[in-house]
């Protein structure tokens, strides 16, 4: 049975594909079987590949996510997956906001799968442009997200 999990951040364009790549690596490498999306709550960015700085320092390590592109989270991912990975405190509130009353996915934080309890979110390294730290804090938590599936 294969897993079906959406990564959400604010314009899609930074944390959430990269979760979708690094976890997607991660999970091929252990023969995990997963289905993986990215979204963004915003659709500034719709249709257009990740942000160029966020690739490279990706592409650096050895994930490719330049054929992914940016949608807008919709009512129906809801119920396509049955896991939504949330980026940060206020994208976990805007899907909270979109969920269904009744039954669909379980939403989280990507930090709820963090070793460690020292991160509360995925800072936005669009803004922070610590694209380096973004990815190392992914990856931590991709890891902890394997280990609970």
């Amino acid at each position: 049975m294969s897993h079906r999990i959406l990564f959400v951040c604010l314009g899609n364009i930074c944390r959430s594909p990269t979760a979708e790549a690094v976890v997607r690596a991660k999970a091929d490498a252990q023969g995990v079987p997963v289905e993986l999306d990215s979204a963004g709550t915003g659709n500034w960015h719709s249709g257009a590949p990740p942000y160029g700085p966020m690739q490279d320092v990706a592409r650096a390590r050895g994930y490719d996510m330049s054929d992914l592109r940016a949608r807008q989270v919709s009512s129906d991912d809801f119920g396509r997956f049955e896991l939504i990975v949330a980026m940060d405190a206020q994208n976990l509130d805007d899907l909270n906001a979109l969920a269904p009353r009744a039954g669909g996915a379980r939403i989280r934080l990507m930090t709820d799968f963090a070793a460690s309890g020292d991160a509360t979110q995925v800072p936005d390294p669009y803004f922070t442009r610590d694209f380096d730290g973004a990815l190392d804090l992914i990856e931590r938590c991709a890891d902890g997200l394997l280990r609970q599936l």
